[in-house]
């Protein structure tokens, strides 16, 4: 493979794109794509009634109630470096796909809303990325707006996500009062809403605008001084290695929705962001510059053409250079597949894919072969990558066809969106019923909207509110210990699974049926 599939490999830049809901991640998505030229223009998500969607937003749903439900995947080319952008739903219900995502990439860009400083969501997602070292680059969004100062919310940073920041850039002003960003790094002050020739100022060896600039007249330019003496003198230093390592994190202020910043942040972040990384597996650290091919599979996506009943499994590329048209061992399995139809993804749009190298994400039509979590490999070496976290469900619905002569369309619908993995199937064992689990509301609702529009099955679904679910270790149980209190189903794979009322129930039992051994799989870390 030689020097070449080195350099392609040390030019990949893979992240995923964390935030709360409407913090400004698909529009910032977007300006991206529109730096690399993937797309011609933005149909920003201010635009959603006129019809304009944003390039991210794919399915139905999405384009009604204007979030990102599923996790998209987008490419381009920028500055010799390839770069792979992995959406992410910041909608809560959806952290299970998220994690995941979260698994596949090398670095994060988590977006703060300058108004509401870090909520909820981030603060889960951040916390994900921190376990795993995943460096992280902040871009603090909607400085067109009023809203927090940026030293609180710096403060706000490095309190609540207990990282160590260092501002690449700095806000002149803000609100109706923004004036631009007093950019630190490459020394030079960039304006707002001015004409391109007029947009960068270089600054002198003091750190100021030479000469009698207009600017210099604004007293928030002396403000913005004195802000980033104290910045100098009592912040943190930048640092290479911490920003590699996850410890601190390089702060970008802008507008995602007036592109303002945008581009400094892209050409910092390709600059600082790391490139694909060894990844563990059950025979040790995996080198992406290993000539064998590997990847795991991240994700399953049905229906992503609703002309075609497909599916799509994600992989990531892990090692070595993926061919079309290669076998591969899929360990868990225990056989091989030839890899005939793979695809590179662009929203809507998607090109046959004839190679990638580490670091890229490769979609493989899928006609019900893999599930979330498998690994590809090729050579004599058979192994594992590390195990995906799996949820346990939080809410309960009982789920039927509305019309039994549908059931055909019924049960595929059901197996097919199962196997995403967004949301999880259950038998009872008596009457053999439908139930599914998910961690959030929308789940629901979204599958329920899928099943109609996709399937065309109209379901039934009857709450059953929440229940604490507690997975069986025997290989046999006595199903007379299934009551409405701790009801005993399996899951889709047949493994057997109390779902019981409340914390007192899920006690009670096993203070009266000690033999019966209990777990969580969250717990459960292989």
């Amino acid at each position: 493979m030689g020097n070449n599939f080195k350099e392609e490999v040390l030019s990949r830049r893979t992240f995923a794109i964390i935030s709360h809901p409407d913090a400004g991640k698909t529009t910032l998505t977007e300006k991206l794509l529109l730096f690399g030229g993937a797309i011609r223009d933005a149909g920003t998500v201010k635009a959603k009634k006129t019809g304009k969607f944003a390039t991210s937003d794919w399915m139905e749903i999405e384009k009604q109630r204007g979030i990102s439900v599923t996790s998209s995947v987008m490419q381009f080319d920028y500055d010799g470096f390839r770069v792979n952008i992995l959406d992410t739903p910041g909608h809560q219900d959806f952290s299970e796909d998220t994690y995941r995502t979260l698994m596949a990439v090398d670095s994060a860009v988590m977006i703060i809303d300058s108004a509401k400083g870090i909520e909820e969501q981030t603060l889960k997602l951040f916390k994900v990325c921190r376990m795993r070292g995943i460096p992280i680059f902040t871009f603090i969004n909607k400085l067109d707006r009023q809203g927090k100062t940026p030293l609180e919310l710096l403060a706000e940073l490095e309190e609540v996500l207990g990282i160590e920041s260092y501002p690449m850039n700095w806000p002149i002003g803000m609100g109706k009062e923004f004036l631009g960003i007093y950019d630190r790094f490459h020394k030079r002050v960039e304006q707002f809403r001015v004409n391109d020739e007029e947009r960068y100022i270089p600054l002198t060896e003091d750190g100021e605008i030479a000469g009698d600039h207009t600017l210099k007249q604004s007293g928030l330019y002396d403000q913005t001084l004195e802000e980033i003496l104290l910045l100098n003198e009592a912040g943190n230093e930048f640092s290479a290695e911490k920003i590699a390592e996850g410890t601190l994190t390089p702060v970008f202020f802008g507008s995602a929705l007036t592109n303002f910043g945008v581009q400094t942040f892209l050409e910092s972040y390709l600059q600082f962001a790391p490139p694909p990384k060894a990844r563990q597996s059950s025979i040790g650290e995996i080198d992406p510059l290993t000539e064998q091919f590997s990847g795991f599979v991240f994700k399953i996506q049905a229906n992503m053409n609703p002309a075609h009943r497909d599916r799509i499994a994600f992989v990531r590329v892990c090692s070595g250079k993926f061919e079309r048209g290669m076998t591969v061992n899929i360990p868990r399995l225990g056989k091989q597949l030839k890899l005939s139809q793979s695809t590179s993804f662009m929203a809507e749009e998607r090109n046959t894919v004839e190679e990638a190298v580490s670091g890229d994400i490769i979609g493989l039509y899928d006609t019900g072969t893999y599930q979330i979590g498998d690994t590809l490999t090729t050579g004599k070496n058979d192994f594992q990558y590390e195990r995906l976290p799996q949820f346990t469900p939080e809410l309960y619905v009982r789920v039927s066809a509305k019309n039994v002569m549908k059931q055909k369309s019924f049960y595929k619908g059901i197996q097919q969106l199962v196997q995403e993995g967004a949301i999880q199937l259950f038998k009872t064992v008596r009457m053999e019923e439908y139930l599914l689990g998910a961690v959030g509301q929308l789940q629901f609702e979204v599958f329920e909207h899928r099943m109609r529009n996709e399937y065309n099955a109209e379901v039934l679904m009857e709450r059953m509110g929440s229940k604490i679910a507690r997975w069986v270790e025997n290989e046999t149980v006595d199903e007379n210990l299934s009551s409405s209190r701790s009801l005993l189903v399996k899951d889709r794979y047949d493994h057997y699974v109390f779902l019981f009322e409340n914390d007192f129930a899920l006690r009670w039992f096993q203070e009266k049926n000690p033999n019966v051994k209990l777990y969580n799989p969250m717990d459960q870390h292989e």
